[in-house]
């Protein structure tokens, strides 16, 4: 039973700690029941984050307890981008949709924005709940798995190119700008600022080892970046992903790309781990092809609903 009442806080700035951590551990719970995390890593980055054109919209209950949280990005001109997920024990009693419409604390162009919502795992749950919110999908990202996971062979590159590991307090800005280029035209990646490299520095599965700059002549032409999922994330073993692949528009046709996939792969193999996993748009065709020439096959899929800003999903005008 839908229950309209249900209060939603709208805050703006970083979460103090004790409340980012609710949210971790109502992430945590919806993803023990669930089998997936409910939140990607950029928005648990952003929880604390003083730099983040975010919103925190917080549902709770008479009692004080975190039911439901959704995070909006309102950095972009055309789109707000969220994520949301509502505590277990408190579904189908209408927090979600409370939050959707709740709306975000913003200037008053957001009533131009379109809203575009990410699921993640594609669940029936989430289908049925964006469908009843009149919110289709509008993009998919699949997750590609390699298993087992053996080493790729020699790393092939291009003449005068060397790979070397990157260096922290170093390497930053050059290789936000190769990424920058690289990802131009992609709505996440392609803004990745210098305090998301740096937070993501700061966590604990970081290793510059796993994070190879393909040079010539001293300067950056592309790079791969690897992480390890801890036992539990992806299955019962550790998981390594390629987490990165991007190569400067300027040092495309080497065959570059296809190098530091190869070498990504070879340094996750030689952890002692069986299986990658790597995520791309369901849109990329090229890039499917070329990481199932390597092996990799969906194994996921995280769908993106999109609706209007300008009317909620219960029908009323979202305002800030």
């Amino acid at each position: 039973m839908s229950d309209p009442s249900t209060p939603v806080q709208v805050r703006t700035g970083p979460l103090p700690t004790p409340e980012a951590d609710e949210v971790r551990e109502l992430a945590a719970r919806a993803a023990a029941v669930d089998g997936i995390a409910p939140l990607s890593e950029q928005p648990l980055l952003w929880l604390e984050d003083d730099q983040a054109r975010v919103a925190h919209l917080l549902a709770r209950d008479e009692d004080g307890t975190l039911t439901g949280y959704a995070q909006l990005d309102v950095s972009l001109a055309a789109t707000v981008r969220g994520e949301l997920v509502v505590d277990p024990a408190h579904r189908r009693r209408g927090v979600g949709r409370a939050l959707l419409a709740a709306g975000a604390p913003v200037t008053d162009d957001v009533l131009d924005r379109v809203l575009h919502v990410w699921a993640h795992g594609d669940l029936p749950a989430a289908r049925a709940f964006a469908a009843d919110a009149g919110m289709p999908v509008v993009r998919e990202l699949w997750q590609m798995r390699l298993e087992p996971l053996e080493r790729g062979g020699d790393v092939v590159l291009p003449p005068g190119v060397t790979l070397r590991q990157f260096v922290p307090g170093q390497d930053e800005d050059a290789w936000r700008r190769v990424n920058s280029r690289a990802f131009a035209h992609h709505p996440e990646q392609g803004r990745m600022t210098s305090a998301d490299l740096r937070a993501r520095e700061l966590e604990a599965w970081f290793d510059p080892a796993g994070f190879l700059l393909a040079e010539r002549d001293g300067k950056l032409l592309g790079s791969v970046w690897t992480k390890v999922h801890p036992a539990g994330e992806h299955g019962p073993v550790p998981v390594g992903e390629i987490y990165v692949v991007g190569v400067d528009p300027d040092a495309q046709g080497l065959g570059l790309g296809s190098a530091l996939t190869v070498a990504g792969l070879n340094h996750l193999a030689a952890r002692g781990l069986s299986a990658a996993i790597l995520y791309t748009g369901a849109e990329n065709t090229v890039a499917i092809r070329t990481y199932r020439r390597a092996g990799f096959e969906k194994s996921a899929t995280d769908v993106m609903f999109g609706s209007d800003t300008r009317r909620s999903p219960t029908g009323a005008t979202m305002a800030p």
